[in-house]
């Protein structure tokens, strides 16, 4: 499976990944419902993997979108893209891929212009 994303030119497209309660689609939101009224599942529905689901897809995808115990409303994206030299754009699962994660999260610096640099 291709996980990078090209545009016609051939350049890497920009994956705009949902943050915030407006940002996730209505259709997933109705499915997530859907499946915690129908299944009682032990994960959120939007934890569980979809290998098959093309990067764009995959960056839509959220585990969690709902209000905290402080109010706030969170959302947590089921995957998190990240770019690798060698690989290209990817797709990292938050929980399956968690180590991955913190390795580009510790990868991360920030020069003296407050820019951050990545190794």
């Amino acid at each position: 499976m291709d996980n990078q994303s090209k545009n016609s030119d051939g350049h890497e497209k920009d994956i705009n990944q949902p943050l915030t309660a407006e940002q996730v689609s209505p259709e997933q939101k109705k499915a997530h419902r859907e499946t915690l009224e129908q299944e009682n599942p032990t994960v959120n529905p939007g934890d569980r993997p979809n290998e098959n689901a093309s990067l764009e897809e995959k960056s839509q995808q959220v585990a969690v979108d709902a209000p905290d115990i402080t109010g706030d409303h969170i959302v947590v994206p089921t995957y998190f893209v990240v770019d690798d030299p060698e690989e290209g754009q990817k797709a990292l699962h938050h929980v399956n891929d968690a180590e991955e994660i913190s390795d580009v999260i510790r990868q991360a610096r920030v020069d003296e212009s407050g820019e951050r640099q990545w190794r």
